[in-house]
């Protein structure tokens, strides 16, 4: 049994290890050259204990790059909505589990192993600052553009666009779209949420699987 017990255990020491790691070593390794943009936008990372989002605030450039968004029914351009929030994830466990309640075998074993991505997009009012589960970041105009097309290239498209998830949403005002890239333990949603911020000028950790772990690095190095 204690053999066992060594055994069961280093895997977990490792993983503890490589987390920890994948924190502390900022990615990029050195900070780029301060910049002073005359205007900048805000944008939020949103996280739960498991997942991360990005809320993208609202005007009409953004309304106008996703427009195919209105059109499958998501409210983003209602005067009361301030954000459109993206997230990128397991297809099985993302349109299964809409609540702990309903966790399921088959979707934790994908997203362990190897599983298809989708986009979730769902809207926002003004969103409170500050919170526990929300960071926000000022970055400028050229950044911010460039995060946006991160955040296209993330939906996958066909002849018509976007790729909309039939009947799959958790309400009535978001929606689930095919995505590009695979979904497993190594590559997951925080990430996706990693490599977009890193888009955006800003420092995360190496290897960032976990919203606490994510979050962490944000503000060592930011």
């Amino acid at each position: 049994m204690k053999k066992l017990g060594r055994f069961l255990g280093l895997p977990l020491i490792v993983v503890a290890f490589a987390v920890t790691l994948g924190t502390l070593v900022p990615r990029p390794l050195w900070p780029p050259a301060a910049a002073n943009p005359a205007n900048t936008r805000h944008i939020l990372v949103l996280n739960n204990p498991i997942h991360t989002d990005i809320a993208i605030p609202v005007d009409d450039s953004v309304r106008q790059r996703f427009h195919f968004l209105v059109d499958a029914g998501i409210p983003a351009d209602g005067l009361e909505v301030r954000y459109v929030v993206f997230g990128w994830g397991g297809r099985a466990f993302y349109l299964e589990t809409p609540t702990w309640s309903e966790l399921k075998a088959v979707p934790v074993m994908k997203a362990l192993t190897l599983d298809a991505s989708v986009m979730h997009v769902d809207v926002a009012g003004a969103i409170v600052e500050p919170h526990p589960d929300v960071a926000g970041f000022d970055i400028g105009e050229e950044r911010f553009a460039a995060l946006l097309d991160f955040i296209d290239a993330s939906f996958q498209r066909g002849p018509q666009g976007p790729l909309l998830v039939p009947d799959a949403a958790y309400s009535s005002f978001d929606r689930f779209y095919e995505a590009n890239g695979h979904f497993n333990a190594l590559v997951g949603c925080n990430t996706w949420t990693a490599a977009a911020l890193r888009t955006a000028g800003l420092r995360t950790g190496w290897w960032n699987p976990l919203p606490a772990s994510l979050g962490l690095s944000l503000r060592l190095y930011n």
